[in-house]
């Protein structure tokens, strides 16, 4: 009798230990992915049952304190290859150390300044995606992040449908622009507030240079390619503009994205031009700029590399 109850016992304990082990691992299974801080053992990550997008458990990551957390996987590309990101995100309080752009919720590159758009703040579930060539490189670290290159936040950020796909040449020689002016600007640059306003002179000679961009591309581009701009005028002014080194003063995604989102997810552009004022005859020098080249961002078809 008393054999009989141990080994009940026995199993009982067994049992108990292995709902566990199973809850544990459920709970702490990143699927191969690295995690990794910038702080060491300040951020949380966790596998999220109950707050999740679809069918499986969410990735969660946890900053109460500033840190730049993501857990990332290395993955084999093609060289010269376009590839492009995507999941869906929820983000609860993050909140970029000293109101940096570009630090938040994202899908980044790790060891690049290769990244989506930061999601910051309190926001319910949202698809966001990263395009990036894989130039002469054959592994990349595909990263999903609380955080960024550019600094640290605290908050908690869900990613779930992370997907990695492998981009094709799209034939079509047509390419779909859109050109957004923004007509005021009001922003903060070294303690100074510059405001700065377009004169209807300056949006007539914009869309004239856009209509003979139109009329001359094809011409530029060897008959090889056609393009239609979408011209969109908005009021609303730019309050804010992101810096760093290497670029100076210019217009981040994070910058810009309540004022354009509702029109891009409207739209299947190939290319956007954001056209803004950032000097006159009073602020000549005030905000640091330096030339840029816009590239592409569409006219690829999508195959599936990898989902989780």
């Amino acid at each position: 009798m008393k054999n009989k109850i141990t080994n009940i016992i026995t199993w009982v304990i067994i049992i108990t230990i292995l709902i566990f082990a199973f809850k544990f691992y459920q709970t702490n299974n990143f699927n191969e992915f690295v995690r990794s801080e910038a702080n060491l053992r300040t951020s949380e990550f966790k596998r999220d049952k109950e707050t999740k997008y679809s069918k499986t458990a969410s990735y969660k990551i946890t900053s109460n304190n500033e840190n730049d957390a993501m857990f990332s996987k290395k993955v084999k590309v093609e060289k010269n290859t376009p590839y492009k990101v995507t999941c869906m995100v929820k983000t609860e309080n993050v909140v970029p150390e000293n109101d940096i752009s570009g630090v938040g919720a994202q899908i980044a590159i790790s060891g690049t300044s290769e990244k989506s758009i930061a999601i910051t703040g309190t926001q319910d579930w949202q698809k966001i995606e990263m395009i990036f060539n894989s130039k002469n490189r054959e592994e990349v670290d595909v990263g999903f992040r609380l955080g960024g290159y550019l600094g640290n936040c605290t908050g908690t950020a869900w990613f779930s449908d992370l997907t990695l796909e492998e981009g094709t040449l799209n034939e079509s020689k047509n390419w779909k622009f859109a050109c957004f002016i923004f007509e005021n600007t009001d922003v903060i640059v070294n303690e100074k507030e510059i405001k700065l306003s377009m004169t209807d002179t300056d949006v007539s000679d914009i869309r004239d240079t856009i209509k003979r961009f139109e009329s001359t591309v094809t011409d530029l581009s060897n008959g090889k390619m056609t393009g239609n701009c979408d011209i969109y005028k908005i009021q609303d002014p730019i309050n804010k503009l992101t810096y760093d080194e290497e670029f100076g003063y210019y217009v981040a995604p994070e910058d810009i994205e309540k004022s354009i989102k509702n029109v891009v997810q409207q739209n299947d552009y190939d290319h956007i031009f954001v056209i803004i004022r950032l000097g006159n005859e009073e602020f000549q020098n005030d905000i640091k700029i330096n030339d840029w080249i816009g590239l592409r961002s569409n006219g690829l078809l999508w195959n599936r590399v990898f989902k989780y």
